[in-house]
Formats: C-alpha cells, sequence, structure tokens
C-alpha cells in the first residue's frame, strides 16, 4: 500500500484524510492518507522520515510551505514564482515541489461561479501565501486588473508586478465598487473569530462575485454581509476541493470526482452552503 501525508502544525482539523481517503478507495487505489502533526522545528526530521518511508507525495500545509522547499529536490516554476510548495511528489525518489493553491482556486472560481475571467477587475483583501498563489494565477486569464489591498503595504508591493496597484484597506474599501470579483485571501472571519470582517462591502455594487477561502464556518460573516447587499458570493470549500483534486492527478494521474470531494467536505462541515 501506497503512502501519502499531510505535514502541518496543527493539523487536526483538516479533511484533507477523509477527502482523498475516499478517492483512493472509491477508485480503487491501493494507498492511504495520513495527516502529521510536525512541528516547526522538527520540518527536517519530519520529511527524512517520510523520505526513509518511501512517501509517494505529501501535501504541505501552514507553517511549513516556504520551508519544505529547501528539502524538495527539484521545484515546478509555479512554486518557485509564489515562493511556497503545497504538493510533493516522489518521482522515483526524486521529491518534486508544486502548488496547485491558485489554480485550484481558479479552477474553482470559473466552474462554481460560471465567470469569465478576461476583462475582469479584481481586488485581492491580504499579501500571505494564499493571495500570492491565487494572485499569480488569475494573471493568466487576461483579466483588466487584479489589485491587492492589505493591511501592511509593503507586504504586498513586494510580489506584485507593476500593472497592479496596491492599497491600504481604508483605501479599497473606497473603491470596492470599481471591481467586478472581491476575494479574501485572509483568515479573519475564520472559526472561532467569526465575527470579524477583512473589508467593509459598503460600497460594493449588485452581482458583484464576493469570494472568501474561508470554508469554516461556510457562510462567513463578510459573504453573508455580501449577500445582503446583492452580490453572489463563494465560500473556501471549492478551493480547498480543487487544490486537492489537482494534487491527487499529479500523484496518480486521475483526476478524481470534484463533486463528490465537495459533497463529503459540505457534509463534514454540516451540510449548509451558499
Amino acid at each position: 500500500m501506497k503512502l501519502f501525508a499531510l505535514i502541518g502544525c496543527p493539523v487536526h482539523h483538516s479533511l484533507s484524510p477523509l477527502m482523498h481517503n475516499d478517492a483512493f478507495q472509491s477508485l480503487g487505489i491501493h494507498a492511504h492518507y495520513h495527516a502529521f502533526h510536525v512541528e516547526p522545528h522538527m520540518l527536517k526530521e519530519a520529511v527524512q522520515g517520510l523520505k526513509a518511508l518511501q512517501c509517494a507525495g505529501l501535501n504541505v500545509t501552514i507553517p511549513h510551505k516556504t520551508a519544505v522547499m529547501e528539502y524538495v529536490d527539484e521545484l515546478d516554476e509555479t512554486a518557485k514564482q509564489m515562493g511556497a510548495v503545497n504538493t510533493i511528489v516522489n518521482e522515483n525518489g526524486k521529491w518534486i515541489g508544486y502548488n496547485t493553491d491558485g489554480e485550484g482556486f481558479v479552477r474553482a472560481l470559473c466552474e462554481q461561479m460560471d465567470v469569465e475571467l478576461s476583462g475582469a477587475r479584481i481586488l485581492l483583501v491580504g499579501a500571505g501565501g494564499a493571495a500570492r498563489g491565487i494572485y499569480f494565477s488569475l494573471l493568466k486569464h487576461r483579466v483588466a486588473a487584479v489589485d491587492v489591498c492589505n493591511r501592511t503595504v509593503k507586504k504586498a508591493e513586494a510580489f506584485v508586478v507593476q500593472q497592479s496597484s496596491v492599497y491600504s484597506l481604508e483605501e479599497a474599501e473606497e473603491r470596492v465598487g470599481e471591481y467586478d470579483i472581491i476575494i479574501n485571501t485572509t483568515s479573519v472571519g475564520m472559526y472561532p473569530h467569526v465575527d470579524a470582517t477583512p473589508l467593509s462591502l459598503r460600497h460594493v455594487k449588485k452581482d458583484t462575485i464576493v469570494s472568501d477561502i474561508i470554508y469554516n464556518p461556510l457562510m462567513t460573516k463578510w459573504l453573508q454581509e455580501a449577500k445582503e447587499k446583492g452580490a453572489r458570493v463563494q465560500n473556501g470549500v471549492g478551493m480547498f476541493v480543487y487544490q486537492g483534486a489537482l494534487a491527487f492527478e499529479k500523484w496518480t494521474g486521475i483526476f478524481p470526482n470534484t463533486k463528490r470531494m465537495e459533497q463529503l467536505v459540505i457534509q463534514q462541515l454540516g451540510g449548509k452552503t451558499c
């Protein structure tokens, strides 16, 4: 039986084992996916141990996505650009690092919201690893603009390209009505801090797509406010499912049933969608 793993700190809350083990079983693949809690100071030893066990593939989550780059043998160009790895493939003993977060988000956005990105004006809230991945993936789709706002402007300025504008949160709140799609890439509003919101939507225009990469709760306070203002809303389940499905495809060569994955995750989280 092949071993696949998730490493992070913490990982007890992760739904990745549920999702991937169901996919292995439904496809008749003799494999098992296990989540390992790895403290930051033990990352090197954990990677060495998984290599010794001939682990066939890994997912990497917070806080190891950048630090783990030191321990792979080769980096995919996308992972290099994003400065983070969330997926590792063992190819005959060579560990290759990838990042499926950005592409996973974009696939989910396009398919779930039936949106054409070409020509769209997009605002990203946040400047962390998730924002970086989503940012570079969106730029591949001939969008009119991908602007970024963050509490610390310099953090956003460190990765954006020239055609993008960077704003403070206060500046962005006054410009919300200029965008077709607004995406929260931060953890603001995630359980247990469910009353927090990342950005005021008082100027949001009707039918704007408002997307939150958080999936616990499934409907954040921010998304609820957006919905009440007539916006179309999307939670983070889609990104979670598609980044996992893309990782699964890199490991096995098979793209799994994302509808089945999504239903599993939503059921586990209480069954309420946007």
